[in-house]
């Protein structure tokens, strides 16, 4: 599967990248939401990594941005946080076209089997 994943954090993108390419993905990072942003309008990924709290430009303006283009249902995107986002605010987000969300820390094998869902 062709993995974006868009995180603020260099160990979570190495962990992810080491796991995922090493489980036989094909996974991209970047460290900003606009560059993130600008990856997804230019190419088709089976799966979007979205961390929510990333400065200047959160995941929150990425999924805004995503709906108001109308192109947030071409992505199948899991959120992943640490801060404490409310469970009502998650369900606004699957609202506006999330997959899912998995809390940090990460745990490899809960990811794992959720990337094989939409596999």
């Amino acid at each position: 599967m062709k993995i974006l994943g868009i995180d603020d954090n260099a160990d979570i993108n190495d962990l992810l990248d080491t796991v995922l390419n090493g489980s036989g993905h094909e996974f991209t990072y970047v460290r900003s939401g606009k560059e993130g942003l600008k990856l997804i309008r230019e190419k088709k990924f089976d799966i979007v990594l979205l961390d929510i709290a990333m400065p200047e430009f959160s995941g929150f303006d990425v999924i805004d941005t995503l709906v108001n283009e109308g192109i947030v249902s071409n992505q199948k995107i899991v959120l992943f946080t640490a801060s404490s986002v409310l469970d009502s605010e998650i369900q606004d987000l699957c609202k506006k076209g999330v997959h899912a969300c998995i809390r940090k820390p990460i745990d490899i094998d809960f990811l794992l089997e959720k990337i094989e869902q939409f596999a």
